[in-house]
């Protein structure tokens, strides 16, 4: 009788493990097919970018639309380079993006480790107005930060999209809230006994392990700066400095809107963002993935 009682008991606990690990097994798959499905919905817009790229304006007209790339990506690329100064725009771009987004990791994450850190008269007034400054829609401030540049001289230079862009409200947030989190008050006590000072603290102790959120701040801010659009237009009075967007906005004449020359254009813009994302999320996840094998 025991003999059989384990019998049954073996059987049952090993249905019941079965069951177990089949209703994890499909959970995995659920989870999966949900993942594919987000990718593949994140991806088809640009798809649909290239497709609309590749072919006419007829076609991106046409009933019912055309799922797959067309012959004409590279007649209508050569077409952007001949109706506006791409690779000058492009240049400009560039060093308004890299050089804006240096500037920001460097002030955000120095000025979020003084705030996360240290105890100073007035911190909480002054992190209390810096988020207030979040708050205000950038609109309203093109008035005033227009006539400030045009006071000094830099209207129409590509200072003027630099210079300001050299610090913001949210990059600052982001960075003190990760360093109340990830920079252990025992390091910076060690450091000190050492002999070091404030900026050797953020130089050497700090910002290896910001890296992470300096990565994520990093590709957010590229892409911003990349994309802008409205102060570019507003303060660039030269012709000859204006940043990628604002040249691509030209092909997109009033009478005349030829579509796919216009897909082209941003479809060439993209693509430099792409690179930058893939090369600043490779660094992120594995930072990541080292901080919480760490743990």
């Amino acid at each position: 009788m025991a003999a059989d009682h384990d019998r049954t008991t073996g059987r049952a606990t090993g249905s019941a493990g079965l069951a177990i690990g089949s209703g994890s097994r499909l959970t995995r798959i659920g989870v999966r097919a949900v993942l594919l499905l987000g990718v593949l919905v994140s991806l088809f817009p640009f798809y649909w970018l290239v497709v609309m790229a590749s072919g006419t304006t007829e076609d991106i007209y046409s009933y019912p639309p055309k799922l797959v790339p067309g012959p004409h990506l590279l007649d209508n690329m050569g077409r952007v380079l001949d109706t506006v100064d791409f690779f000058g725009s492009l240049w400009n771009t560039i060093v308004v993006a890299v050089a804006g987004t240096v500037l920001v990791l460097f002030f955000d994450s120095l000025a979020a480790f003084a705030f996360a850190k240290y105890e100073f008269p007035g911190k909480k007034f002054l992190f209390g107005m810096l988020l207030v400054t979040y708050m205000i829609p950038a609109q309203l401030s093109l008035v005033p930060q227009f006539v400030t540049m045009a006071e000094f001289g830099w209207a129409g230079s590509l200072k003027a999209l630099i210079i300001p862009s050299a610090a913001n409200a949210f990059g600052i947030f982001w960075m003190r809230q990760y360093a109340q989190n990830s920079l252990p008050d025992e390091l910076l006590d060690a450091g000190r006994i050492d002999g070091a000072g404030f900026f050797r603290l953020y130089w050497t102790v700090a910002l290896p392990l910001f890296r992470p959120a300096l990565a994520f701040l990093g590709i957010f801010t590229f892409i911003g700066l990349w994309n802008d659009y409205i102060w570019p237009l507003v303060v660039m009075i030269n012709p000859d400095k204006v940043t990628l967007q604002v040249a691509l906005a030209n092909l997109n004449v009033l009478y005349n809107s030829d579509y796919a020359l216009v897909m082209a254009g941003a479809l060439m813009s993209v693509v430099p963002l792409i690179i930058v994302f893939l090369l600043g999320a490779r660094h992120f996840l594995r930072d990541l993935a080292a901080g919480a094998t760490k743990m």
